[in-house]
Order: C-alpha cells, then structure tokens, then sequence
C-alpha cells in the first residue's frame, strides 16, 4: 500500500477513485489521483545508464552555459565572446544566432549507435531549453521545422534511439523561458552605449519582412518584457544585483504579466507526449511548474501512457520532490549525490562539460574523465538510482575527439562489468569507505575524493556485486562482509579477470586483486554463495 499525505499548497483533491497502473479509468490532476496510478517502471530500473543529447542553438557560439541569457549580461565571458564574434546584443542577438545554426553534421544514428556501444540503454534528446526554441514540430511558432536546421530534431533523435533498441525520452526547460529572457530586455549600464536597449526590446514582427524569420514575432521567442530592467543603472553590479533579485530566481510559479505563456506551455507539452510518445520526460522544474497546470501536464502524460500501453509505463522527472511527490514521479538530482540508499528509484543527471558546448573545455582537456563518470554510475545505482550522461555536442551537431575517446571508454568498461550494473538492486547498504558524500545538487566536485577503499554494492540473480572505486595496490579489506554477516561466500571472481583471492574474518572480507591492467579503471568482484544477496 503506498503512503498517503498530502501536500501544503498542492492542488486541492477532489476525492477522485483511485486507479490502478493496470486500469483505464482517468487519472485525474491531482497528486492523490497520480500517485494512486502510479509505479516506476521495470524498465527503468533495470535500465540505469542514458545518455542526452542535450543540444540546440545555444551550442552555435560554442562558448559554454547559458549563453542565451548571459550574452545579455555586460561583465559576462559570454556578452565579452557575442561583442567579438557577433556584435553588440543591441545590434545582434540571440535571433541571430538561431539563424546561423545549420546543424550540418548531424547524424543522429551515428551518435545514437555510439552511445548504445557505451552502454545507454535510453536515450533523451532536448525538446526545448529555457532559449524557448522548441526542436520539434510545435505549436509554438519558434520552432527547428521553421528556423535554424529546419528539422524536427525530437522527431530524427526518437528513430533513431527507437532504432537502436533504446527507450527514448526527452526534456523540456522551456517553463522558465519568461523569466530567463528578461536579460535580453536589457542595458549595457557603463559604456559608449550605455542606456541602449538590447535587440528584444526593439524587435516586432514587421522587423522580420525579407528575412529568415519573415512572418515570426520576436515577442514569442523571447517572451515579452515582464520584470525588464529599469532604467538608471550606472554600474554592471548594480545590474546584476537587479538581475539576481528577480529574473534570476528559479521561480516555478506562473506570469501575472503573461498568462498566455503558461497556456502555451501546456499545449505545446501536450503536443510533444502525443506526437512522440517519449518513454521519459525530464523537466527541468522544482516539482512542477505552474500549479495545477504542472498536475495536469503530469495526468496528461500518464493517461496517454495508458492509453497506448494498458499502464502508466513511463517516467517523468523533477527536482527537489516531497515525500508524497516522489510516490508519482521519479525525482531527479542535477550534478549530485544521495547521501543514502533511497526506497523510491531516483536519477542523477550530469554532463562531461558545460551543459551546452563550450570550446575551450577541448583546447584544455578539461572534460570529466571516463572514470569519474563510472564511479559515479557505481555510486549512483547502489542507491537505487539511474544515471543520465550528457556529451555536449557541438553546434554542427557532432561531438569532439577528447569526447569521442570518454564516451568510448565507457564502453570499454560496460562491456566487461555490465552485468554488476543492468537490471540490479540495491544491497542492504549502499557500500562503505572513507569517503562521506554530502547529498544535494551541483556538488558533485566531491567525486575527486573516491578511491579504491570506496566500495558500492549491487545484487543480481542471487549474486553480490562489490564495485571499487578505484584499483587497489594492494588488499583490499571489506569490513560489512565479515565472517558475522549473514550469508556464506564460496567464491570470487574478477568481472573479466578470473578468480579472486579471498579471506574471511571477524574484521571482514579479504581480498587481493591482481595488479592493474593498463587500461584498468573499476573493478567488479562478484561474490557467490548462499543467503548473500538479500535486500534489507
């Protein structure tokens, strides 16, 4: 029986039946309906590695996050990259660039193949960033079918995930485009042209005649100026003060100013669930955006779900849930860490670079190794957890040398330890080891302190699976497995390397590996026996 709370500011519950994930009946919109419906599914937790594709205009410039806001920020690396490159945002802007984005080496089925050899087993393509670019054949008229590739992007990154096998989701940042943009509504406020509003604040739709955007109104792309900067400033601290204070907030609620945003938000969500029946859904949301109107995007998507399949077999995540949240949707940690084993299946996103495509982490090999990537899958997956890996891609569409050589060693390493990965569950305890991870987002600099002495445990067909997190130098002593635990250990085996050497005492689990292959990175022990493998 699922725990049964309900939520201080939630949508009031109307009292609805419940439905089971096998049922027909509608799943209402409200959180006591959807969590009634639903359950994570099989796939999903058996799945524990995607990759992202995680790319759009804002990859042209090459110049790293954010691009599209922070271009309209005087001081910002990326207004100082757009000045040299492009011209001043007065002049050129973020338009602009969505008009030299071409996307001429795309091959979708080639990439989709790379990353299925790296071990994906879903694969989820960016549907729409907070630049309100939608990449797919929408009703929002600032679209990749009209503008910039002139491709329904969704739509050749689902055959091809589809094709390879995989399942296939997609993102959607696109709720907080109407506070994001207001930077383009802006200033320099220091300057030759200080005081000289920024192009969103100039552009109409007549600007467009004879040109690549004739018949589009700036005003949708960039949202209109709900909370533009006030005149008067004089300094960039004073502007980026202003700029934190409002626009910059992460704010889930709904424009009072622009309430035809929100309804466009959720017809063009709607539209993308029934076009492209993605498998998973990632928003990029603190629970859901804009109240009821996130409730009934949610009910939408499930009740779609079970139209099509007979049950609620697909996934939608959010950031930062409740406990009454996490039992009808999946909860996601951006570039983080749980500090524990969790009872609900979770996810973690991450990214081997900057989120979107920035040039001199190449010229600097500075990109997250492939090691660090599978210490954090290891860590991940004894948590009851997934792992959902963006390569950033370039604005052409292909990723890079230094990137190609991480995503392929990847591979290297699931090909031998998968089977400690797919399909498993999590052990009574995650693992031990000297290093404390702190949970919560964007912290994931912590894994620069795992080591051999860190070990993660999975399970799987009835055996122990002990994941190192790095290669030893010499004995490695496991102390949760000692001769007082539960259950009987006959034999240990090196995924890809033959027997182990092993001891058992009262202090723990003994065991001495060979020395490190030349290419070696985790090693996998699986240890069989009896009475090992139960769950807490």
């Amino acid at each position: 029986m699922k725990r049964r709370q309900f939520l201080a500011g939630s949508a009031a519950l109307t009292g609805a039946a419940a439905v089971g994930a096998q049922t027909r009946t509608a799943i209402q919109p409200n959180w006591s309906s959807i969590a009634d419906a639903y359950s994570t599914p099989a796939w999903f937790r058996d799945a524990k590695f995607g990759m992202w594709g995680h790319w759009g205009p804002q990859c042209q410039p090459e110049a790293g996050d954010w691009y599209g806001r922070q271009m309209y920020q005087q001081g910002n690396a990326a207004y100082d990259h757009h000045r040299a490159t492009y011209g001043h945002p007065a002049d050129t802007g973020f338009l602009d660039i969505i008009g030299t984005w071409k996307a001429e080496r795309w091959d979708p089925a080639a990439l989709v193949r790379r990353y299925k050899a790296a071990g994906a087993r879903y694969f989820v393509g960016m549907a729409c960033h907070h630049d309100n670019l939608d990449l797919f054949d929408s009703p929002h008229p600032w679209n990749s079918t009209r503008v910039g590739p002139r491709r329904d992007i969704v739509r050749d990154w689902e055959r091809a995930a589809r094709g390879e096998g995989l399942r296939f989701g997609v993102s959607n940042h696109a709720s907080h485009a109407w506070h994001w943009w207001q930077t383009a509504y802006g200033y320099d406020p220091t300057g030759p042209r200080a005081g000289q509003r920024y192009d969103a604040a100039r552009l109409t739709r007549a600007d467009g005649r004879g040109k690549w955007w004739d018949g589009l109104d700036p005003q949708a792309l960039y949202t209109g100026a709900v909370t533009p900067p006030p005149d008067g400033f004089t300094s960039v601290e004073q502007m980026e003060a202003w700029l934190a204070a409002t626009s910059g907030r992460w704010m889930e609620f709904a424009p009072a100013a622009n309430p035809d945003f929100v309804a466009g938000w959720l017809r063009r969500q709607k539209v993308l669930v029934e076009r492209y029946d993605p498998d998973l859904i990632y928003l990029d949301d603190y629970g859901l955006p804009f109240g009821s109107v996130g409730l009934e995007a949610l009910a939408h998507y499930y009740n779609h779900s079970v139209a099509r399949t007979g049950r609620t077999d697909v996934v939608l995540t959010g950031k930062v849930l409740s406990a009454f949240q996490r039992q009808a949707m999946v909860e996601d940690i951006e570039r983080g860490f749980s500090d524990r084993l969790r009872a609900e299946p979770w996810q973690t996103c991450t990214c081997i670079g900057d989120w979107h495509y920035n040039r001199d982490r190449f010229v600097r090999k500075s990109y997250v190794p492939a090691v660090q990537v599978l210490q954090r899958l290891a860590d991940v997956v004894s948590k009851n957890g997934n792992l959902l890996l963006s390569v950033p891609m370039r604005g052409d569409g292909t990723i890079d040398a230094e990137e190609e050589r991480i995503v392929d060693a990847i591979g290297r390493w699931m090909r031998t330890n998968g089977d400690a990965i797919y399909g498993t569950r999590p052990w009574r305890i995650y693992g031990e080891g000297p290093t404390d991870l702190s949970g919560g987002m964007h912290n994931e600099g912590q894994a620069a302190k795992l080591g051999a002495q860190d070990i993660r445990f999975t399970t799987k067909d009835g055996a122990l699976n002990a994941i190192l997190l790095g290669w030893p130098t010499g004995p490695v002593t496991i102390r949760a497995l000692g001769s007082k635990a539960a259950g009987r250990i006959e034999r240990a085996t090196l995924l890809g390397g033959g027997t182990v050497a092993m001891r058992r005492s009262a202090d723990g689990l003994t065991l001495t590996l060979p020395p490190a292959p030349a290419d070696a990175m985790l090693p996998v022990i699986r240890l069989d026996g009896s009475g090992l493998a139960r769950t807490a």
